[in-house]
């Protein structure tokens, strides 16, 4: 890590243990309060000692981990050591993107260097998008891209997962697969999946007009392919560049939809059901305010919010309150679903899903036209297995090849 982002890691960590502290402390005094209350007011003179001892050994505790962590962060931001940025290994990378999903929309505006910039990856390094740049990392390139957007908390490298499992090597991906058999240049998309979709979903269009213009030869068509929170983000992508006349959304030929929660994923309106529930008592309200700390990008998967005017701080936000943005009709959109049960009428696989998406969601249900033909199931597998899994390359190639 560069020292700027050591002195970063570091004040984070110190800011989140006193953070964690104060939690401590809530649910300490929020118990105590409910004890000291059934035995008023003989218990009255215990309470003002308890009340004010418990109190400096906070104010203690947090003043030291606060001492202690600012000079080692800057300590350790100070040493010589590695220049090498955050993510330019497969294990800081995984957790800086795990960071962001977490909470990837307040480092975004402390302006954080540990906050991930979208780009283009290659080699774990951002590619800018000028000509001599693509011309560098894309020494092959053709005039068909292929554009893969990861989802919540993964890398460009979440792509090759099992690849090796699968028999195609450790570089096996669909990207690889599709260069091979139709052609298409792969590249792979980074970025903060702590922001809001909408936010995504813009910086994702302006850079697509910027790739595409400075592509190292005439881009005559782009696929796109989503995985979870991807899909949306492709979506509002393609909603932001005809709302603004980009012309690269015109060469949008297929879409590929991978298990992305058009409607919402269960498991984030799970949490925040939860939450709600528990910031109604005070033993459990630090709790609440813990979940409620999730990132914008995360609270977005409540009902798969894709505009600004989407409503995702609510506790009590309904579906109701999206508005459903239609695909672009001059492609070919294609959803792909998934449950851990072999069936997908298995009642515990319409339940759980893929563990994060259920099928309904998935496909769109009534809300989203995707042509019957268009749609794929896959049982037996989860939301992750999704990302590198043959018989799914296997339905995308054979889609694709069926429109040559």
């Amino acid at each position: 890590m560069k020292p700027d982002e050591m002195r970063a890691a570091g004040r984070l960590a110190t800011r989140t243990l006193a953070d964690a502290i104060s939690r401590v402390e809530d649910v300490h005094r929020a118990i105590a309060a409910r004890a000291f209350t059934l035995t008023t007011p003989a218990s009255l003179p215990a309470r003002l000692v308890h009340d004010a001892i418990s109190t400096g050994v906070y104010s203690v505790i947090r003043g030291i981990d606060l001492a202690v962590g600012t000079t080692a962060s800057e300590l350790v931001g100070l040493a010589p050591g590695s220049r090498t940025p955050a993510g330019s290994t497969p294990r800081s990378n995984l957790a800086l993107a795990v960071l962001n999903a977490t909470i990837g929309d307040e480092l975004a505006k402390q302006g954080s260097p540990l906050a991930i910039p979208m780009a283009l990856r290659q080699a774990r390094a951002d590619v800018v998008p000028r000509r001599d740049a693509l011309e560098a990392a894309f020494p092959n390139a053709t005039s068909k891209l292929a554009v893969f957007i990861h989802g919540l908390g993964e890398t460009e490298e979440s792509w090759r997962l099992h690849a090796e499992r699968h028999g195609g090597g450790s570089e096996s991906t669909y990207g690889s697969r599709l260069a091979e058999d139709l052609s298409y240049t792969p590249v792979f998309l980074r970025y903060n999946t702590g922001l809001r979709i909408s936010d995504n979903g813009r910086n994702l269009s302006e850079l697509l007009n910027e790739v595409v213009a400075a592509w190292p030869t005439h881009a005559a068509e782009l696929l796109l392919v989503g995985h979870s929170m991807g899909g949306l983000v492709a979506r509002a992508a393609c909603h932001h560049a005809q709302e603004n006349d980009m012309s690269w959304v015109n060469e949008v030929r297929h879409v590929f939809y991978l298990a992305s929660p058009h409607l919402g994923a269960a498991l984030e309106r799970w949490v925040r059901r939860f939450a709600g529930l528990a910031g109604r008592f005070d033993e459990s309200r630090p709790l609440a305010l813990v979940l409620n700390r999730r990132s914008a990008g995360i609270k977005d998967l409540n009902a798969g919010y894709l505009l600004d005017e989407d409503r995702c701080d609510s506790a009590d936000v309904s579906s109701h309150e999206r508005r459903h943005i239609p695909l672009i009709p001059w492609a070919n959109h294609y959803a792909l679903s998934a449950t851990i049960t072999t069936n997908r009428g298995n009642p515990l696989g319409r339940l759980v899903g893929d563990l994060l998406v259920q099928p309904a969601s998935a496909r769109g249900s009534k809300h989203i036209s995707f042509p019957v033909d268009h749609k794929r199931h896959f049982g037996g597998i989860n939301h992750f297995d999704l990302l590198n899994h043959p018989p799914v390359y296997e339905a995308m190639h054979g889609w694709l090849t069926s429109t040559l």
